[in-house]
């Protein structure tokens, strides 16, 4: 049943997006300078095989998993993550604390994107039991005017494939 596979790969899983989630926390970027943190999604995807661009909105990715599964279909569902973090100091004591002075996820960005990241390894590997596309939007700028939603928008994110 495909509902328990999914929960087993989600397990299995869980281990490599607390990693992802923590050295995203480790690095943080503000709005509009997550150059690291857009070329560490890209190498997630890379290893996944997941077809990509970045740029979007100066740092965002946009991904497509396109379901291989018998009868064509046109769907498109969209998925998305922020990516950006806040001009916070961070007083947490833990090994993965900010590397970065006055810079920390205090929003959840990096859960976020760590949870879109593993989505997107259970996806990728069961596109055969699915039909359609699913576009993987990592969006920056969430915390500043104007926001990175609005730029990606007005830069097509939500075209070519509509989803």
């Amino acid at each position: 049943m495909l509902k328990q596979q999914i929960k087993a790969m989600a397990k299995a899983n869980h281990q490599r997006v607390v990693d992802i989630r923590r050295h995203i926390h480790q690095y943080p970027e503000l709005s509009y300078q997550e150059m690291e943190t857009s070329n560490f999604i890209a190498a997630q995807l890379d290893q996944l095989e997941i077809p990509y661009e970045q740029g979007c909105a100066e740092h965002g990715v946009v991904a497509l998993i396109k379901g291989t599964q018998a009868g064509e279909s046109e769907k498109v569902i969209a998925l998305r993550a922020d990516i950006d973090a806040l001009p916070i100091q961070e007083a947490n004591d833990v090994p993965y604390k900010s590397q970065r002075d006055g810079i920390m996820h205090a929003c959840g960005h990096d859960v976020h994107t760590a949870s879109l990241l593993g989505t997107a390894k259970i996806l990728q590997a069961l596109r055969a039991e699915f039909s359609g596309t699913v576009k993987l939007i990592f969006q920056p700028a969430e915390e500043k005017l104007p926001g990175g939603a609005s730029i990606m928008i007005k830069e097509g994110v939500l075209e070519n494939p509509k989803p």
